[in-house]
C-alpha cells in the first residue's frame, strides 16, 4: 500500500462483517430473505397486518445476539477510531450491537438497531434487550400495544442521512467493508466521497457490485484483511 495519510475518514461496514462472528446475512443466496418474505416482517405494512409474525421475527434476532461476539475485523475498527487524530465517523448498515461491544463510539447506525424500541405513539426510543410483544408498554407515554422494533423497513427513510452525507461531503478516505453494494442510499456512499475528491477502498470477501467505482479493493476474509489495513493506515503505508 502507498503511503496516505487522511485528515478525515468515512468507514461503512454491512453484514459481510458480522457474518464471520455468526450473523446471518439478508441477501445472500442461503440468507434470511431466501427463506422469509420481507414485505411481511420487513414493511410498516406487514407489521400493521400482523405485528405479532414481526415482534417474533425481530425476538429471535434479538436473543441471538448474546450468541455472537464481535470479531477482529469490528475490534480493528475500534482502534483505528480511537488511534486516528483526524475526523472518523463509522456508518454501518447492520442492526447489531457488534461495533459497540467491539468499542466504537463515532457510530451512525443508518438502518436503526435491534436493541432499540421505538413508540409509534410518542416517537421516543429506548433500549430494548427482552422480548417485545402487543403487550408491550412505552417507558414514556406508557401507551401499551405502539411499540416496535426500532428498525429501518423497507420503504422507510434510513437514519441521520444529514450527518453522514455531511461526513461524506468532507472526507478524503471513504472505505467499505463488507457491503453488497446494491442496497440504496448505502451503495452511493462511493460515489458521494469520490465527487468530494477522497480516495475510496473496497475491503470485501468478494467484489460488490459497485466494486468498479472504488479507486482500491482488497478481497479476503475481514477478519484477516481489515485488521492488516488498518495497521497500515495507521502507520502511514
Amino acid at each position: 500500500m502507498s503511503i496516505y495519510r487522511p485528515t478525515s475518514i468515512v468507514v461503512l461496514t454491512g453484514a459481510g462483517i458480522s457474518a464471520e462472528s455468526g450473523v446471518d446475512t439478508f441477501r445472500d443466496k442461503d440468507g434470511i430473505w431466501a427463506k422469509v418474505d420481507y414485505r411481511d416482517v420487513a414493511t410498516p405494512e406487514g407489521f400493521t397486518r400482523d405485528p405479532e409474525l414481526v415482534h417474533e421475527f425481530y425476538n429471535q434476532r434479538r436473543s441471538g445476539l448474546a450468541e455472537v461476539a464481535p470479531n477482529a475485523a469490528h475490534v480493528a475498527l475500534a482502534r483505528l477510531e480511537r488511534a486516528f487524530p483526524g475526523k472518523f465517523l463509522l456508518v454501518t448498515q447492520n442492526i447489531d450491537d457488534l461495533h459497540e461491544r467491539a468499542g466504537s463510539l463515532r457510530l451512525t447506525h443508518m438502518h436503526g438497531e435491534l436493541n432499540k424500541a421505538l413508540c409509534a405513539h410518542c416517537g421516543s426510543r429506548h433500549p430494548w434487550h427482552s422480548a417485545m410483544s402487543r403487550a408491550s408498554r412505552c417507558p414514556s407515554c406508557q401507551e401499551i400495544g405502539q411499540l416496535r422494533p426500532d428498525v429501518v423497513w423497507f420503504g422507510e427513510m434510513p437514519y441521520r442521512m444529514d450527518e453522514i452525507e455531511e461526513a461524506l461531503a468532507s472526507c478524503d478516505l471513504f472505505v467499505s467493508v463488507g457491503t453488497s453494494g446494491n442496497v440504496y442510499p448505502a451503495a452511493g456512499f462511493v460515489e458521494q466521497a469520490r465527487y468530494a475528491g477522497a480516495r475510496t477502498i473496497e475491503l470485501n470477501l468478494e467484489p460488490s457490485e459497485g466494486c468498479g467505482l472504488f479507486e482500491q479493493a482488497i478481497h479476503g476474509r475481514a477478519t484477516e484483511i481489515v485488521p492488516e489495513f488498518v495497521e497500515h493506515l495507521l502507520a502511514g503505508r
